[in-house]
């Protein structure tokens, strides 16, 4: 009888354990539900970063990311499933290939860390999980994400690291390798958590190592120590969310 009983308890806890060992698709996944999730799919959001107007509209798998520049041409840069455009007072400018990826990624950059985790299931996005990890006493799943080249856009060279809690699925910290512009290594940490409409934003505290040539999958051990410099914050400002309707058609 002991003998069962002793069988089942050691079932049972296998089976939690296996129960509790996500992947890091599952994280993700539960960290972008959480996040907003198909909020994101079908909403207009609009914001102010840096003194600059951001607006994007998502609807039934359309997008439209927006970039208004405070100057007397009523700049507009816009990227759209078809590709990048700048308007100035309401007309299209031409511009040489290379002024208009540099205008894009600029205009995409922005977008993409004020709505993480939504871009990270992209189709050209690979992610992989590293471990866990422990930061300010918090338990945190380690997370690299890498991109194809084939639809990573310019900077597919990049390399990321998120730092994804245990316990309720938000990104409290993140990590980026470039290699653009002489490269670098930067870390965010993030606060000021907010939801508006559902979908969760934050600001971000932002570091970088006092030495460029330090492992970069060790940075989270080197801001526990204390051992970063904080260049900047990284505010967004006047967040305004609409939900939108798909279109039945």
């Amino acid at each position: 009888m002991r003998f069962i009983l002793l069988f089942l308890f050691i079932a049972i806890v296998s089976c939690k354990s296996e129960k509790q060992e996500l992947s890091a698709q599952q994280i993700i996944d539960k960290t972008i539900e959480n996040a907003g999730g198909d909020r994101y799919n079908n909403a207009e959001i609009d914001f102010s970063f840096r003194n600059i107007k951001y607006k994007s509209i998502r609807q039934n798998g359309h997008f439209s990311f927006q970039r208004m520049l405070p100057d007397t041409l009523n700049t507009i840069d816009l990227i759209t499933n078809e590709g990048f455009l700048r308007i100035q007072n309401e007309e299209k400018v031409n511009l040489h290939d290379t002024t208009a990826v540099k205008y894009a990624e600029s205009v995409n950059s922005v977008h993409y860390f004020v709505q993480l985790p939504f871009g990270l299931n992209d189709e050209a996005v690979n992610k992989k999980l590293l471990g866990e990890v422990t930061i300010k006493d918090k338990n945190y799943y380690k997370i690299e994400v890498s991109f194809d080249e084939n639809g990573g856009g310019v900077d597919f060279q990049d390399v990321f690291l998120y730092w994804i809690s245990k316990d309720d699925f938000t990104v409290d910290y993140l990590a980026y390798k470039f290699f653009t512009n002489q490269g670098g290594i930067r870390f965010r940490e993030s606060y000021n958590p907010r939801v508006i409409e559902g979908i969760r934003f934050v600001d971000y505290r932002n570091y970088s190592p006092k030495d460029s040539s330090i492992d970069f999958y060790n940075i989270d051990k080197l801001f526990e120590k204390g051992e970063l410099k904080e260049l900047s914050l990284i505010e967004n400002k006047q967040i305004n969310v609409k939900p939108l309707t798909p279109d039945s058609k």
